[in-house]
C-alpha cells in the first residue's frame, strides 16, 4: 500500500445491530484479533472490541471498511488519535 492511500482519511462510523453485528468505516489497520478481542487502528484512535466468538467476516483495506459478528460486550477507544510515526525519537525531537 502506498503512503498516498494511507494518508486519505475516510469518515469513521460504527454501526451495530443487536450487539451481534458491527460494520465500521475509517479503519486503517487490524492491530490484533482473536475470538475475545479485536483491536483496530482508526483515524479517531485505537478501537478495542471485546466479546465472545468474534469473527471478522470482511475487511476491505482500500476503503477502510470492516464487518464482524459475534457477541459484542464493549467498544473502547484507547486514545484520541493514532500516533503519526516517529515513535519515541519523533517525540524527543519535536
Amino acid at each position: 500500500m502506498t503512503d498516498d492511500i494511507k494518508s486519505i482519511k475516510t469518515p469513521h462510523n460504527v454501526i451495530m445491530e443487536n450487539r451481534s453485528k458491527v460494520m465500521i468505516t475509517g479503519v486503517r489497520d487490524v492491530d490484533n484479533f482473536d475470538e475475545q478481542t479485536i483491536v483496530l487502528v482508526t483515524d479517531s484512535g485505537e478501537l478495542t472490541i471485546r466479546g465472545a466468538g468474534l469473527h471478522i467476516s470482511r475487511f476491505n483495506v482500500e476503503t477502510g471498511e470492516i464487518a464482524m459478528d459475534g457477541e459484542i460486550i464493549a467498544l473502547v477507544y484507547t486514545n484520541d488519535k493514532p500516533q503519526s510515526g516517529g515513535g519515541i525519537l519523533g517525540r524527543l525531537f519535536k
